[in-house]
């Protein structure tokens, strides 16, 4: 009976079996017919990838009622490209105009940050320019050595901001202005000056100018690069050289040549160092100047004179032996000629020890 139990019971299993297969198959087959109905021979099929993560339409209503609410939620919930999300049907107005105000909150915003750092042209002649005004004049009138209370970093940093806020032709007008003030006021000065003192003031005027540019060109840099040079084509420190050669060199080279002259024929009248100061300077200044004294320019500048010939070697012994002479009546002497020079007999010693040592090699 147990035998006759368990063949009834493996026959039942089977045929069930047997069942399952075929209902599996026929659904199968109904479901590449399907397919084939819906994606034609000749038609491109999807990635294998993205085939086996599709979900077929008729599988859709087998989700349960939570899968969807979550699925809903997550449609609702995506991003857009300017960082915001994305509602339901019903409220995308809503979202597209709140983008849209957020976006012009955030340019207004920006854009009145950037005109807070706008500097107007009251501004710089208000603010900015008096502490550029403050600071050449302390830089014009400094003495060699001198300490001046002056913050280089705010300076440089006012002329950056001008030049960057457009500002850069007022600001060159301006220290052209300033700068040609001061130069006639020192011409004026100069004109005033007894001759005794006149040649001592001019290098006085001509190395507090030459110092001052050392300072005031390198704080204008920036002006100096974007302006001067790519519109103007020019440089900050010529042109300022070229102000003192007009309003001070011009007007008193008539003057002051004489009295240099005058000073060289009477050795010692100025110091050295004056002398030879004032006339680079002035070689500096306007190079054709040379020609109203070449011989005192030659002096203190080389190749200022044609070279050397042997038909006036009489001629320049001589003028040595003039200074020699000068020298000589102004207390300098030529020591005792009597004996040989400091080092000389051991010179010849030495020499002579060297030819024996050569004789016994």
């Amino acid at each position: 009976m147990e035998e006759e139990s368990m063949e009834e019971e493996g026959g039942s299993s089977s045929s069930y079996e047997a069942m399952m297969d075929d209902q599996n198959h026929n659904n199968w087959e109904a479901g590449v017919d399907g397919y084939r109905q819906q994606h034609p021979a000749g038609q491109a099929q999807a990635p294998l990838g993205d085939r086996a993560l599709q979900l077929p339409a008729d599988r859709k209503g087998h989700r349960g009622p939570q899968q969807q609410q979550e699925e809903e939620e997550e449609a609702q919930m995506v991003p857009e490209a300017n960082g915001l999300t994305k509602g339901c049907d019903s409220a995308g107005a809503a979202g597209k105009g709140g983008a849209v105000a957020a976006a012009t909150i955030n340019i207004n915003t920006s854009t009145s940050k950037f005109l807070m750092n706008v500097i107007t042209i009251e501004d710089y002649k208000s603010t900015y320019w008096p502490k550029l005004d403050s600071a050449i004049d302390q830089l014009l009138t400094q003495s060699p050595g001198d300490y001046i209370p002056i913050s280089y970093e705010q300076i440089y940093s006012c002329v950056y901001k001008c030049v960057c806020q457009q500002h850069s032709e007022q600001m060159y007008s301006d220290l052209i202005k300033k700068i040609t003030n001061h130069l006639e006021r020192v011409s004026k000065e100069l004109q005033a000056s007894p001759p005794d003192l006149y040649i001592e003031r001019f290098n006085i005027a001509l190395g507090q100018y030459m110092g001052a540019l050392q300072s005031i060109v390198p704080l204008f840099i920036y002006m100096n690069k974007f302006y001067i040079e790519t519109k103007l084509n020019r440089d900050l420190k010529d042109d300022l050289i070229k102000l003192f050669t007009e309003h001070v060199a011009e007007k008193h080279i008539y003057s002051l040549m004489p009295l240099l002259l005058e000073a060289q024929s009477t050795p010692f009248q100025i110091t050295p160092s004056t002398m030879a100061n004032i006339v680079k300077g002035l070689y500096t200044l306007r190079p054709e100047w040379v020609q109203m004294a070449p011989a005192l320019f030659s002096k203190f500048i080389p190749n200022i004179l044609p070279p050397a010939v042997e038909s006036e070697l009489q001629e320049y012994a001589a003028q040595d032996q003039k200074l020699q002479r000068e020298l000589m009546q102004n207390g300098f002497t030529r020591g005792d000629q009597s004996r040989k020079r400091a080092g000389e007999e051991l010179t010849y010693n030495g020499s002579s020890t060297c030819a024996s040592s050569r004789g016994y090699r």
